[in-house]
């Protein structure tokens, strides 16, 4: 019996982890914010916060250190100020610049409530050596900016 139980709960772990998307070179900057928008969409899906896990997978090593570890990101994005990128209904990327290093957007999303909101989005690429080098992820995020009722 321990043994099937081991067993259940190692192929519950590689299920898991197998739906979390790494950082890796080839991603592009705006693929980035899809990625992390769409989990966040679906916040849910395939376990609880899994979308707020996948969000944190691309935050970039010098916006993790503002954030704290995953609890205190889970506790943040759960937070009033970005609670309604959680299960929202839509979003669009737009690309205001994209460089070498750093890429800027502006994200429209509208809440499950039906509210639009807008947020600038920068993405950095790792420079330094650590296990995301060359690696595009998350460096800012603005505070939401209320733009109008949406759908």
């Amino acid at each position: 019996m321990r043994l099937f139980i081991f067993i259940f709960i190692l192929l519950n772990c590689n299920l898991i982890n197998a739906k979390i998307i790494k950082p890796n070179p080839s991603i592009k900057p705006i693929d980035v914010i899809s990625i992390q928008l769409e989990a966040l969409k679906n916040n849910n899906d395939p376990f609880d916060d899994a979308g707020i896990i996948q969000t944190w997978e691309f935050a970039h090593p010098n916006n993790r250190i503002f954030t704290g570890p995953i609890n205190n990101f889970i506790k943040m994005i759960k937070n009033p100020s970005y609670s309604m990128m959680l299960d929202h209904l839509d979003h669009k990327i737009n690309t205001i610049k994209e460089n070498d290093s750093i890429s800027f957007y502006f994200v429209e999303l509208i809440d499950w409530k039906g509210n639009k909101y807008g947020f600038e989005w920068i993405v950095s690429k790792v420079e330094d050596d650590s296990e995301f080098k060359n690696c595009w992820m998350t460096s800012g995020v603005s505070q939401p900016l209320p733009m109008a009722k949406g759908v």
